[in-house]
């Protein structure tokens, strides 16, 4: 049985604009393939809530390989969506001056679940609520949801990130 939404998924106006990709790439460093963020839409600092929608088109990359004729959305990926939502957190609310030429990256996920599958196309929403952020490591509950159909959970875990 799946957790209970980490905040109201519900209320998200999910067209709303946070922060687009550029904003996104000026703290995270993935690029072509491997940005799993198309925007963020929602940021609460004081509660440590937020939230980002990934645009998965009808020809991913990843749809010819994984599974062809029905391509299921990875795992993996869904979890380094979640992985780049907390990291661009972070980046918000610590001075990462300190860290130049450092990135904030994985250090490690727990209690990982999937729910559902994903499959093109399709918006997926992450969310995440902060649990600690320290300066040398932080840790968030995220989940996803299709856009479609938000009562609908597809994931769950906790992520580690940590400076490398």
């Amino acid at each position: 049985m799946p957790r209970s939404a980490l905040f109201d998924v519900a209320s998200l106006d999910l067209d709303h604009v946070v922060a687009d990709i550029e904003a996104i790439r000026e703290h995270n460093p993935q690029r072509y393939e491997f940005e799993q963020l198309s925007w963020i839409c929602h940021m609460d600092v004081e509660a440590g809530d937020v939230a980002g929608v990934l645009e998965i088109p009808e020809d991913v990359w990843w749809g010819r390989g994984h599974c062809p004729g029905r391509p299921l959305m990875p795992g993996v990926l869904m979890l380094e969506c979640a992985a780049q939502l907390c990291s661009w957190f972070v980046h918000q609310v610590y001075d990462s001056s300190q860290k130049a030429g450092r990135i904030f990256g994985f250090g490690g996920i727990d209690d990982v679940k999937y729910r559902g599958i994903i499959l093109p196309p399709a918006r997926l929403v992450v969310i995440g609520k902060r649990v600690e952020v320290r300066p040398r490591r932080a840790v968030f509950d995220t989940q996803g949801y299709l856009a479609d159909d938000l009562s609908r959970m597809v994931f769950e875990a906790r992520i580690t990130g940590m400076w490398v």
